[in-house]
């Protein structure tokens, strides 16, 4: 990537060579070239909010900026650009969504993100920390700016304009009031499960901002619930790319010997997963981990890993994550164990699982959606 001040080697997290996606896209260069065509003074207390693979805070790493970020891939790649960039480690600080802001913020610069919930829970935390001087820009591609994220700028923080677009690009302009009355910040959010999905039928979940629908339970999960697997006893369980964790609850409380690891990427996702749990009481014995997958699982632990892929990446459809998921567990799981993905019917799992395990069994099916079952043989 070309900034103003440097030509940035940058790369996503993890690192993948035949990867035909940036780490960058036309947003952040058009906020960097802004920043130095309108010399911002980027002085105090610089925060960068949403910066997907950290080219924002790589390309102002001399004005030692803070990143919040909800995504565990986001903090890697953004180490791993920093150090090839040559930056000291300590420069630029790395908090995630779930850790308190700083105190006094001077500069706040804004990736949009996908979730105008996230957005708002984000920026009800910054608020109080926003003063009359401080300087507030966001950016975005076009199609990611609606009215309803300027309105969200505008109620939360002040007056908000936007910029004319360029290579599909904008930048957000907002004016800080401190005085302004800011609504109390709805997040997280809870409501009761409907009946007829199993051992968590009526009962409550926990979101956080940004979590996959957060309002409501989706109908890939609900299909899954009615659908998991039905054996009892001491064993090991990954509920992987958890989102709020109702998948790992509902076994959980189904089965008490079970020992449930939940694990996302998303800090926001963890965070909803421990609620629900601890929300319902389950019995069990619960790990929650935010991380790149089952990386750091070791292999052959597991004795079912429980999966509904997503496959977007940010505004990208990609099967790579699923792709990922689906190997990790592999290692994982133990010979006999098994791995249980429900998913859309038009994306196929039941190829890739068939070409990395060998076989694949359709447990259930509606006009949408499956659920297939692999299992690890022995001699794999």
């Amino acid at each position: 990537m070309t900034s103003p001040w440097a030509e940035l080697a940058l790369t996503r997290f993890p690192d993948d060579p035949r990867d035909r996606l940036r780490a960058w896209d036309a947003s952040d260069e058009y906020l960097l070239r802004h920043l130095a065509a309108e010399q911002v003074a980027l002085s105090g207390t610089v925060v960068v909010l949403g910066d997907r693979w950290g080219a924002l805070v790589t390309a102002l790493a001399a004005h030692q900026p803070v990143q919040i970020t909800d995504s565990f891939l986001s903090q890697e790649a953004t180490r791993a650009n920093l150090a090839r960039a040559g930056v000291e480690p300590g420069t630029v600080r790395l908090l995630t969504t779930q850790d308190p802001p700083p105190g006094r913020i001077d500069v706040l610069l804004v990736r949009v993100p996908k979730s105008l919930a996230l957005l708002e829970d984000q920026l009800l935390r910054l608020a109080p920390a926003v003063h009359e001087g401080t300087v507030v820009v966001g950016t975005g591609m076009v199609k990611e700016i609606h009215t309803s994220t300027l309105q969200l700028f505008e109620r939360i923080l002040g007056p908000t304009r936007t910029s004319l677009a360029e290579k599909k690009a904008r930048l957000i302009f907002c004016t800080p009031e401190p005085s302004l009355g800011r609504p109390a910040n709805p997040w997280p959010y809870g409501y009761s499960l409907p009946d007829g999905i199993g051992a968590v039928s009526g009962r409550p979940v926990v979101n956080h901002a940004g979590v996959f629908c957060a309002d409501r339970l989706d109908i890939g999960t609900r299909f899954f619930l009615q659908h998991l697997p039905a054996d009892r006893g001491a064993r090991r369980i990954v509920d992987l790319g958890c989102g709020n964790g109702v998948v790992g609850t509902a076994v959980a409380l189904a089965d008490p010997e079970a020992e449930v690891l939940f694990v996302d990427e998303s800090f926001q996702a963890v965070a909803s997963a421990e609620g629900t749990y601890k929300a319902n009481g389950a019995p069990g014995h619960a790990e929650f981990r935010v991380g790149d997958g089952l990386a750091g699982v070791p292999d052959g632990s597991v004795d079912v890993v429980l999966n509904n892929p997503p496959f977007h990446s940010h505004q990208a459809t990609t099967d790579a994550t699923a792709w990922r998921m689906f190997t990790g567990a592999r290692r994982a799981l133990r010979p006999g164990g098994e791995l249980w993905v429900v998913g859309n019917r038009h994306l196929g799992y039941h190829v890739k699982l068939r070409k990395l395990f060998g076989n694949s069994q359709l447990v259930a099916s509606d006009p949408k959606f499956v659920v297939l079952k692999a299992v690890k043989r022995s001699s794999d």
